[in-house]
């Protein structure tokens, strides 16, 4: 090959690519706010815990949802179901009695220091407390127990809430205190006795 047939090569500046940083930016943009939308969503639609009621599982078969629809003549469809199904969560295990004692432990620990402080106490500072030994019982009440101890649990906490609701009427007559305060140690140490503690 002569020196006139060789291509004559220069170096020159590569072009440039257009730059897709915007677009990679809107792409990003519409992702998150898809998925914003989509938790929201779920947020609003799905049941939650304690505060949304809980569909009751039936054991014997629903007369509607047994019955299939015959097809009409002509129609390629095949049958329809009459109801929406309802989705309902699984069964909650039952706990062990040693879980279920770590879960309430605080709880009835609080209990007996709570009745200590009202013994201690009067007035508007007593009444706060037994408020707050109210709400733990309903805590406690909210808290599903083994079905090994569920009916002695329950007769229990029944009678350590009447005991609270005593202590609080006499705590704000003002009246004497001293009776109904060993009466509500008394059931606080009876269901803590459920749980061996």
């Amino acid at each position: 090959m002569s020196d006139e047939q060789q291509p004559d090569l220069q170096w020159g500046p590569l072009e440039q690519r257009p730059q897709r940083r915007g677009r990679v930016w809107v792409i990003v943009g519409a992702a998150v706010a898809a998925l914003v939308l989509v938790g929201a969503l779920l947020f609003f639609l799905l049941p939650r815990g304690e505060d949304s009621p809980r569909p009751e599982v039936s054991t014997t078969p629903s007369p509607s949802a047994s019955v299939t629809e015959e097809p009409t003549p002509g129609s390629t469809a095949g049958p329809e179901p009459s109801m929406t199904p309802v989705t309902t969560p699984p069964p909650v295990p039952d706990p062990s009695v040693d879980a279920f004692r770590d879960q309430v432990r605080g709880w009835l620990d609080d209990a007996l220091t709570g009745i200590d402080i009202v013994s201690a106490s009067s007035g508007q500072e007593a009444l706060g407390v037994v408020e707050t030994l109210e709400d733990d019982v309903q805590r406690l009440s909210e808290t599903p127990a083994p079905s090994s101890i569920q009916s002695e649990w329950s007769e229990a906490l029944g009678d350590y809430a009447e005991s609270l609701t005593a202590l609080r009427a006499v705590v704000s007559d003002g009246s004497g205190t001293a009776a109904s305060v060993e009466s509500a140690r008394a059931s606080a140490e009876k269901l803590r006795a459920v749980v061996g503690l």
